[in-house]
Parts: structure tokens; C-alpha cells; sequence
């Protein structure tokens, strides 16, 4: 059972999790477009690729399957997702298992707008979304919504370029600027994140892990504590299941009063996601398990709470 893991960046602890749980029954190979991403130096291959937009880059991948012998493949960044999602049937073909869901709902997580419809429709509460300035406008004059509101592109990602605007000089000014933005309403309430992992085999979530965001940076959970709430776990399953999503998915959340709102996904696994491994849910063991035929038995909330996650800086030393 071989892995490859791409764009492996700073994931140190994704990669270590793979070969862990891997142990002697196989080997885990990443690649990064830089030689100076730590997380490839955790795998037993290393191999250094160009960038995605790269013409060659989808075949380069796919040799590098054939090559390794590779079982499952699985990206740690966002644009690349729908790429492999788009050409899941070349990576068949050759005997590899696209570990994510369709490029369809990894378009609909990249775009901020296509999600907000897509809950709206759905009857899901969330951040009322605009992409234009007349629109906000309106339901600005209409009391639907008020600043500050946050000012973000469609289709980002790690928190960059991210703005918190106050008036309508500055929100003029940012648009004026920059095309490709979005203006989001700003929800005051507690931030959660939810690790969870949908069975590829069965399509039923198995596992659920929440926990509260207590201090943020650069887009990722920095401090945060594990929690349960029976309601919160209800409303995740069913999203997962009405919306499709296949895999590892990280879910940003607020609790605004007594109501939840989400946010966001990642279909991926998040900054976060160590909290939950070493919480118990070892979703790693689902992904081959599912890479092995086998269906993964549901066992939502299975970790205690109270558990707390504190990042901090670590280094490597490398002689290349």
C-alpha cells in the first residue's frame, strides 16, 4: 500500500500520521515544487515537481504513480484538489485512488460565492455573501446586513488578502483595486472547526471531531479545545451527506447565540487536523482501510472533551 501525498509543504505531521499507520505494509512518497518544504523530508520519497499550472505537471504526476506503484493520492492544497478530481479516471486507469471528493464540490469550496448559494438554497445558515458592490448596497439600505463586513477574494484560501472594512470609502477603494472580490458579513460568534471523514466506500460520515478555535494565525487554528454537541454533529452529518462530499473535510463553523452557521470547507485535510488525530480519530487508518476495500464502521464524537491543541515552531536542519 504506497501513498503519495502532494504539495506536502510544512504538513510534517500529516506525513508522519501516513507512515505510522503505513508501518512495513507500505511506503509514503510526497513532492512539493520546492526542496525547501520540510514535510517531503518526513516520507520515505521525496520527488521535486513544477507548479500545477504546469502544462506537463498532470503527467509528471501520473508517471510518478506508475513509477511508485502508488495506491491513493491525496493533495494538501486547495487548487489542486479539483485537478485530480477532473482526471480521477486517468489516475484509475493506472490502479490509483483519488482520495477526495468530485471536482465539482472542490470547485464549489474554492468559490466562496458558489457556496453561499449552494447553502442559502439549501436552507443552511451562513455568511450573507456578495460579489458585487450594487448588491450589498442594497441590502446594506435595507438593514439586512451592516459593517464591518470582511472583504476577501472568491476564490482564496489561508486567510490571504483578507480584509476587515469598516466604511464604504475603503470598501470602494479595495474593489476599485483588486478584481475577483467578494464582501462577506462578519460573524461575531464563536469560530469552530470540524474535522471529518466520509467513508469512500459507503459514503456515510464515520467520523466527526469538533473543536473551539480559541487563537488563530495566518488563516490556521494556532490554539484550540475539543468539544461535543449532539446538535452540532447532526447538523455536519447531514450537510456531508446532502451536499456529496467524499474523504477528509475540514469545516469552518460559528455559533452565533444558540444557532450554527458554516462557514466554509476544505475538502482536505486541514492545519488543524493533528488535534483530532491525537484525539483518537485516526482518520488516516480510514483512508486505507477504504484504499483496501474495507468500509469504515461510523463512530461520530468517539474522542474525549477537553483535550487542548497548542502549536508552536519546530525547525529542520537539512544539508542539501
Amino acid at each position: 500500500m504506497n501513498i503519495l501525498i502532494l504539495s506536502a509543504g510544512t504538513r510534517n505531521k500529516v506525513v508522519q500520521y501516513f507512515k505510522r499507520n503505513l508501518g512495513e505494509k507500505g511506503k509514503v512518497v510526497a513532492t512539493d515544487m520546492s526542496e525547501f518544504a520540510p514535510a517531503v523530508y518526513e516520507a520515505d520519497k521525496f520527488y521535486k515537481v513544477p507548479c500545477i499550472s504546469d502544462k506537463n505537471y498532470l503527467n509528471i504526476i501520473l508517471d510518478l504513480c506508475a513509477k511508485e506503484k502508488i495506491n491513493g493520492v491525496l493533495s494538501l492544497i486547495d487548487p489542486e484538489l479539483s485537478l485530480l478530481a477532473e482526471n480521477a479516471d486517468k489516475f484509475e486507469k493506472i490502479g490509483v485512488k483519488v482520495i477526495g471528493s468530485s471536482s465539482e464540490l472542490c470547485e464549489r469550496a474554492l468559490d466562496k460565492i458558489k457556496m453561499f448559494k449552494w447553502l442559502s438554497e439549501h436552507g443552511y445558515n451562513c455568511a450573507r455573501s456578495y460579489d458585487n458592490l450594487n448588491d450589498f448596497y442594497r441590502e446594506l439600505e435595507k438593514g439586512f446586513i451592516q459593517f464591518p463586513v470582511f472583504v476577501k477574494p472568491v476564490k482564496g484560501s489561508a486567510s490571504v488578502a483578507i480584509n476587515k472594512v469598516f466604511d464604504k470609502s475603503t470598501l470602494e477603494f479595495l474593489f476599485n483595486q483588486t478584481s475577483g472580490l467578494m464582501i462577506q458579513e462578519y460573524l461575531n460568534g464563536q469560530e469552530i472547526g470540524a474535522d471529518c471523514y466520509v467513508d469512500m466506500i459507503t459514503g456515510k460520515p464515520v467520523s466527526v471531531f469538533t473543536k473551539k478555535k480559541l487563537l488563530m494565525r495566518a488563516g490556521e487554528t494556532d490554539k484550540a479545545v475539543s468539544f461535543k454537541d449532539e446538535k452540532l454533529f447532526e447538523l455536519i452529518q447531514k450537510f456531508v451527506v446532502e451536499s456529496g462530499w467524499i474523504g477528509q473535510i475540514d469545516i469552518d463553523i460559528f455559533k452565533i447565540d444558540d444557532k450554527y452557521y458554516i462557514s466554509e470547507v476544505n475538502p482536505r485535510f486541514g492545519g488543524g487536523y493533528p488535534h483530532a488525530y491525537e484525539s483518537g480519530c485516526n482518520h488516516i487508518r480510514y483512508i486505507i482501510n477504504n484504499l483496501e476495500g474495507k468500509a469504515n464502521t461510523p463512530c461520530i464524537g468517539s474522542y474525549a472533551e477537553g483535550i487542548y491543541m497548542m502549536k508552536y515552531n519546530e525547525v529542520a536542519i537539512k544539508k542539501l
